[in-house]
């Protein structure tokens, strides 16, 4: 395509980048952040059960409880039993705290009655909220002002329904036992008449009814929240309900923000180093990038924790990666003028990054539908910085090249990198004996797997539960904070939690290490304890279950893609080194005796991400040197591939690690764990790649030949930006 056919897109590309910055712009000077627990604190709520119950109906009733925090648009929650019949919730960023707890308490036991008599005479119960399989809370202007719940029935309901409303309609209109009497916590919130078009012992017909009661807009959201979020097991009332500070310390916080910015500085500075005139292109796109990825947090009301803030800084440093692949995309394109090399570059990276976003996307979706929680929370971020990647690179960091780059001396992209020219000298035999390789490969999941038996995992207190110590004391939560840890407790939770009042949330802890903590308080002030309680996991088994059949359907979700887009050997490959980058991560953490915590599991969940864009890029440049030497032996093809995107390993690799490296050295404690992870992760995924991933596509393809020697890119038509077909 000529420059002239070209002009008209590209501007469209300008105007794309301009009304996305401009939003961004306008959104990071109009909106505040929602800060979470550990940056700013918020309301704190104890809930107490009026009955005796067991830890089943405990369980369900977190749950339930979960489910409407998450209905309020509340993020990163803390919810934990405490004690026998008590549940303590903590609530980040509310903008009305008092409506809030007063939904969360209510027990919304729904049920539908017929009416026997004047004066609402009820009748036995002949549907209960089980029954409802949906509510919404809506208006219809047409039909005159104010709101209504609309209900959906699931399909045995609907029968009872029927039944219900066939009864009633035996009786003349007006007649009070033509009503169904709708029934929330003991009252009567509406009893409509049934229709005068139903029929004796016919019924409504239909899985859909109103819900009226001259219900202004909050109410009926409120009644169609309870609703769908179901009924509490049992009966609770609210018993405290106060505000609490922040679980980190100015100090972890100044720490955390130091070291993100040290890393980002010396990672600009690396692209620069490595890419002259078109690194400072790509810090410039990825600062872009960081503007509208938190815009984009800002616009969708997420909660900003210290963990997420420190995977969002990580999510900067990975940006690089797509950003690297064109680049060495470029650099391979050199023969040809630097203008048409750029353009060649971006279609030759087309591929790769579509396919290892899609599979990142898909994840992500997956997390956000099916888990809750933290987890879910996750999907939400990594969806965003996603997206946000694919803008930066493929639209905006164009636009700039296209305009910019003109000067092959100072590009820094016509000419080969140390990287490259040591690869140049590399024979693409080495993977000749996959067996050797997944011999090594093996070695390393059996040494991880003993640690996981012997040296046995060390859950936080998010899994495990612990132990609530409450004192009075002059000390302020900083200062318990600092004596804490140096009493040798330096993952315990402290937050102030009322005029001189200092809560202290750690693991499982016996009399002796009481009595340290409160030696250690009393010597920064005088401490008086005024409470002691027992607290359940905050993730409950319900969480869990649910974050792990989302995670199982990911992987199964990524497989299909990726059988699609390669064939079902490479799809095979990718998820065998992904299971063995997790194991090996887990296997590490309990040989150093490190806590696996809910922090410890956006990471775990992170390096799945970031395992799987590895091996698409490795597999995406198999498939297409398959295409233009169709007779190599299948095992030259992989080597080959994993020499030529070596480069861009190496250079994202040594990106990332500057982050994480900061994270690691100068973070706070639970974040230098999160770098910690994460950089194991990094090494891993990148060995897996080569160690794994390559040889158990290369065995699958001896033993099973045929899709892998027919790539399905020959022919196939990818439409790029510029409207040109590769």
């Amino acid at each position: 395509m000529s420059r002239a056919q070209a002009r008209p897109r590209m501007t469209g590309r300008v105007i794309t980048c301009l009304v996305v910055l401009a939003a961004a712009v306008y959104l990071l000077l109009t909106t505040a952040p929602r800060l979470g627990l550990d940056l700013r604190g918020g309301t704190q709520v104890v809930l107490e059960t009026k009955a005796e119950v067991d830890d089943e109906a405990t369980e369900r009733t977190l749950e339930v409880l979960r489910r409407r925090v998450d209905a309020l648009g509340v993020a990163e929650p803390m919810l934990a039993r405490s004690g026998d019949n008590r549940i303590i919730i903590e609530l980040p960023g509310l903008q009305d705290p008092k409506q809030a707890v007063e939904t969360i308490g209510k027990t919304a036991q729904l049920a539908f009655h017929s009416v026997t008599g004047p004066a609402e005479q009820l009748g036995p119960v002949a549907l209960t909220g089980e029954g409802v399989e949906d509510a919404r809370h809506e208006t219809n202007p047409q039909e005159g002002p104010g709101w209504f719940v609309s209900i959906g029935f699931a399909s045995d309901a609907t029968t009872k329904w029927e039944q219900l409303t066939g009864q009633a309609a035996c009786f003349p209109a007006g007649d009070p036992r033509r009503q169904v009497a709708i029934v929330l916590d003991g009252k009567v919130i509406s009893a409509p008449q049934v229709d005068v078009r139903a029929q004796c012992n016919v019924g409504m017909i239909g899985d859909r009814i109103r819900i009226t009661g001259q219900f202004n807009q909050a109410e009926a959201k409120d009644l169609a929240l309870l609703i769908n979020a179901g009924a509490l097991p049992v009966p609770v009332e609210i018993v405290e309900q106060r505000t609490v500070g922040p679980t980190l310390g100015v100090a972890a916080i100044e720490d955390s923000v130091r070291a993100a910015v040290i890393g980002l500085a010396l990672t600009a500075a690396f692209l620069m180093i490595v890419y002259w005139f078109a690194g400072f292109i790509a810090v410039l796109a990825l600062l872009c990038y960081a503007l509208v990825s938190y815009a984009a947090l800002l616009a969708i009301g997420a909660t900003l924790t210290l963990p997420g803030l420190a995977g969002f800084v990580l999510a900067i440093g990975m940006a690089v990666d797509a950003t690297v692949l064109v680049f060495e995309r470029v650099r391979e394109e050199r023969d040809s003028p630097l203008p048409k090399a750029i353009e060649k570059g971006f279609k030759g990276a087309l591929s790769a990054i579509v396919d290892s976003n899609v599979t990142t996307l898909i994840a992500a979706g997956l997390l956000f539908l099916l888990a809750s929680g933290p987890v879910q929370g996750f999907g939400v971020t990594l969806t965003i910085g996603v997206l946000a990647a694919m803008f930066t690179t493929l639209v905006l960091t164009r636009v700039l090249m296209h305009f910019s780059v003109s000067s092959p001396k100072i590009s820094g992209l016509t000419r080969d990198g140390r990287v490259r020219q040591w690869v140049n000298r590399g024979s693409p035999n080495f993977l000749s004996t996959p067996r050797t390789w997944l011999v090594a490969a093996a070695a390393a999941v059996l040494i991880a797997l003993a640690g996981m038996i012997f040296a046995g995992p060390k859950l936080g207190v998010e899994f495990t539960g612990g132990r609530v110590l409450e004192y009075s004391t002059s000390a302020d939560a900083n200062q318990v904070r600092e004596a804490v840890a140096e009493a040798g407790f330096p993952r315990t939770i402290v937050q102030s939690s009322g005029n001189n009042t200092v809560s202290v949330r750690t693991e499982p802890i016996d009399q002796a290490a009481m009595e340290r903590i409160r030696d250690a308080i009393s010597a920064k002030g005088q401490a008086t304890q005024i409470r002691d309680e027992q607290i359940g996991p905050s993730l409950g088994a319900e969480l869990r279950i649910k974050a792990l059949i989302a995670l199982g359907l990911a992987v199964a979700a990524q497989l299909t893609y990726l059988a699609i887009r390669f064939d079902w050997r490479l799809g095979v490959a990718v998820v065998a080194a992904l299971a063995q980058d997790v194991v090996i991560i887990l296997g590490i953490f309990a040989w150093l005796g490190k806590t696996m915590d809910g922090v410890f599991l956006a990471a775990l969940l992170t390096v799945i991400g970031y395992s799987v864009n590895d091996s698409v890029v490795v597999f995406d440049r198999v498939r297409e040197l398959r295409g233009k030497r169709p007779k190599d032996p299948f095992a030259r093809t992989v080597g080959s591939a994993v020499l030529q995107t070596l480069p861009r390993t190496v250079n994202t690799g040594i990106g990332v690690l500057f982050v994480l490296g900061a994270l690691l050295i100068l973070g706070d404690g639970s974040i230098a764990d999160f770098a910690l992870a994460l950089l194991l992760g990094l090494l891993a995924g990148t060995v897996s790649t080569v160690a794994t991933a390559g040889p158990v596509a290369i065995l699958l393809d001896r033993r099973c030949p045929g899709a892998a020697r027919a790539p399905k890119r020959t022919g196939q038509r990818v439409r790029t930006g510029s409207g040109a077909v590769v």
